[in-house]
């Protein structure tokens, strides 16, 4: 496999695995829906940003830590836990409190577009089934004689465009419905949905086994 093939391979890939509805699609909705567009592109350069640091630690070898340490693989899995249960309790605890019905989301105005970069980075860089499926998924499209190390980041870099690109067009969806979506009723009903969500992607990380 030559490099224009590979890296047209691993796009066709990446662009099925980032489009499939997962947390990442969840966080940029809800955050598009209820905080609006500044504030979801920031949540989707967090994941992207998630994206690029898995691609640096496997292109250096770190990745391969979680295959081979049991117990690695456990602490990150259990960190990623605890944080997807908090963000979701956080978000299903404002909307039975009625924080959406006063047109607040918990987040101070100034700063919630870096929170919500640093919830999306975390919630990348806290699930070890990233890094695991890097580690495995990108060898896969690596050519024969290029350095191993530089196409790796370039390949992570293309997942992390691809990504932003799918966040881009996301949020512009729900550009029209804005005026709804900022609704007390439905901010809340978001809430509770997307609260859900993380609270589900929680105890299933917790849970799962290893492989």
């Amino acid at each position: 496999m030559t490099m224009p093939e590979a890296l047209v391979a691993f796009s066709l890939a990446a662009a099925l695995l980032t489009m499939t509805p997962g947390l990442d699609t969840a966080l940029v909705l809800r955050t598009a829906g209820v905080e609006g567009p500044r504030q979801a592109l920031l949540a989707g350069l967090g994941v992207c940003g998630g994206c690029l640091a898995w691609g640096a630690a496997v292109a250096v070898g770190l990745g391969a830590l979680l295959s081979v340490s049991e117990f690695a693989y456990t602490v990150l899995r259990w960190a990623g836990a605890l944080y997807l249960l908090w963000l979701g309790w956080t978000m299903l605890r404002q909307a039975r409190d009625g924080l959406a019905a006063e047109g607040s989301t918990g987040i101070p105005p100034a700063t919630g577009g870096q929170r919500w970069f640093v919830r999306g980075l975390l919630t990348n860089l806290l699930n070890p089934k990233v890094g695991v499926f890097y580690v495995t998924f990108l060898p896969q499209f690596l050519p024969a004689g290029v350095p191993a190390t530089s196409f790796m980041l370039l390949l992570a870099a293309v997942h992390a465009l691809l990504s932003m690109v799918w966040f881009a067009a996301l949020v512009a969806a729900t550009r029209p419905l804005g005026r709804l979506l900022r609704r007390a009723a439905v901010v809340r009903t978001l809430d509770r949905v997307t609260g859900g969500v993380l609270i589900a992607f929680g105890l299933r990380l917790a849970l799962e086994s290893r492989r």
